[in-house]
């Protein structure tokens, strides 16, 4: 841990800046109080001049050693107090940012940039009419983003656009996303909302749930069949929702369809089949019937240690069978997940899994960074899990993206996480024509995603403004039980707010 002083005070949004940049080279990096002794002290000086050219200059001192930057960037206008605010608080991250770099010898491939989105930037300026050079110039000059992820960026957003060609007006439309909050055991790494099966289904949590969401789907419907709203695509996510029985996946795909307007025109439906152990025929013939054909089927990793070490109680092998199980059953565009830095893994580990794919050539490969997400097993016990160093990460994927390209992927969806390891990202590849419309919508926020069912978060995204806001279900199911009419009536006031309907009663 390091303490880090600021020798003169800044707005706390300044101050969160300057604490998830310095936390990009040191773990659980944290601001000095009165009286804590400071491993890091910057002395910021900044100006702007009559030209409207902003200059920033930083000393960062660590013990008697100085590191020195200077910046400056000049602007057409004076722009308005939040547009000053803005390029203030850029100009000190990237002079922050040198001096960390200067003194660590280690260089940010995302440059300031510590949000989720990198790719809404780039959409954002294409937008606005600049071309790619431009951007490119931009993204380097302004951010200090390096040429190999504005590459991947440009790509990416690419790849969107031919994936859907009017992603810049699907705002008249909406997404669904439906959580179903069980799994049969909860992986040491995650933070979803994921309760053990077996226990809540003795408590008659699963049967209780499954009644409300029914209602849920039915009241939303009833709304979307009344204002007439067409759907993009619906993700039934969780949890893994392949975890209740195949009569219970049924009857919920029965009321979805019956309740929701216009299913001929949706473009996609997803089921997070996620975990090996919850796939059987009964389901995916459930799946069939409904004409649903894109599930995920994830391994994560193909080293058995590695499985029992994060809670997964599924083998290699099971991954395997299934995933040749769930083809033969008609399943044409199925997804893997892998994940760089699992605990005790590193180059060779991560080369067995991509060779195992290879053999199973799923339509996409998400490969995520390991996260250290705050309210994990792993977080809170990190002496258990020996994970990659920072150039062990980065080399696999470096290797990901090598071997996706050498077998026809293309990346096509990008989002990054707060303590990622290697301050990397997590990347979806596809084979062209396969990617996931509903992990494009909701990483690019282009439109609103109602969700549907426990931890269902429903983002409101206002198309002409792009104001965003959110309404998040409980993620507990005993809580959501006893909220969930109270839940669908506020959500229905929010939706017909947005879409300027008359209030709902």
């Amino acid at each position: 841990m390091k303490v880090l002083k600021i020798d003169q005070e800044y707005p706390q949004d300044f101050m969160r800046v300057f604490l998830d940049i310095t936390n990009l080279f040191f773990e659980d990096t944290k601001l000095a109080k009165k009286d804590m002794t400071s491993d890091l002290v910057v002395h910021f000086n900044h100006y702007t001049d009559e030209h409207f050219t902003i200059i920033a200059d930083a000393t960062l001192q660590v013990n008697e050693q100085l590191y020195k930057s200077h910046f400056e960037q000049k602007f057409e206008t004076e722009g308005t107090d939040k547009e000053q605010k803005i390029r203030l608080k850029r100009a000190l991250s990237h002079v922050l940012l040198d001096t960390l770099e200067q003194m660590t010898e280690i260089k940010q491939q995302w440059g300031i940039l510590t949000g989720i989105r990198p790719t809404k930037l780039y959409h954002k300026f294409r937008k606005a009419g600049l071309s790619d050079d431009e951007i490119h110039d931009k993204l380097t000059d302004e951010f200090s983003l390096t040429d190999e992820k504005i590459s991947m960026l440009n790509s990416i957003v690419k790849n969107q656009l031919k994936t859907i060609p009017d992603l810049d007006t699907i705002g008249n439309e909406v997404s669904i996303y439906i959580g179903i909050p069980f799994c049969p055991t909860k992986c040491a790494y995650c933070t979803f909302p994921a309760y053990a099966i077996q226990s809540n289904r003795k408590q008659g949590k699963v049967a209780t749930f499954l009644d409300g969401l029914h209602y849920e789907i039915e009241e939303m419907g009833k709304w979307l069949t009344e204002h007439d709203m067409k759907i993009t695509s619906v993700y039934w996510g969780g949890g893994t929702p392949t975890s209740i029985e195949a009569d219970e996946m049924d009857a919920l795909y029965k009321t979805m369809f019956d309740s929701f307007p216009h299913t001929e025109t949706i473009r996609e439906i997803t089921v997070e089949a996620g975990r090996p152990d919850t796939i059987t025929p009964e389901k995916l013939a459930v799946l069939k019937k409904w004409g649903i054909d894109r599930i995920s089927v994830n391994p994560q990793s193909y080293t058995d240690e590695t499985l029992k070490a994060i809670g997964r109680h599924h083998t290699v092998q099971e991954t395997i069978d299934k995933f040749w199980m769930a083809r033969e059953a008609g399943m044409n565009n199925i997804n893997m997940d892998l994940i760089i830095g699992l605990p005790n893994e590193g180059i060779d580990e991560f080369e067995h899994s991509l060779s195992e794919s290879e053999k199973m050539m799923p339509e996409s490969l998400t490969v995520h960074t390991l996260s250290f997400k705050r309210a994990s097993e792993m977080t809170h016990n990190k002496d258990k899990y020996k994970v990659a160093d920072r150039k062990t990460a980065e080399a696999m994927m470096h290797r990901a993206h090598d071997w996706t390209a050498e077998h026809g992927y293309t990346p096509y969806y990008l989002y990054r996480q707060k303590n990622i390891l290697g301050n990397l990202e997590n990347v979806g590849y596809s084979i062209p024509g396969e990617e996931s419309i509903y992990n494009i919508v909701i990483m690019e926020e282009v439109q609103t995603i109602i969700g549907l069912g426990c931890g269902a978060s429903t983002k409101l995204v206002n198309a002409d403004t792009g104001k965003i806001t959110q309404y998040h279900n409980p993620k507990d199911p005993a809580a959501y039980i006893l909220t969930f009419e109270d839940a669908i009536h506020k959500k229905i006031q929010a939706l017909d707010e947005l879409y300027g309907f008359k209030v709902s009663k």
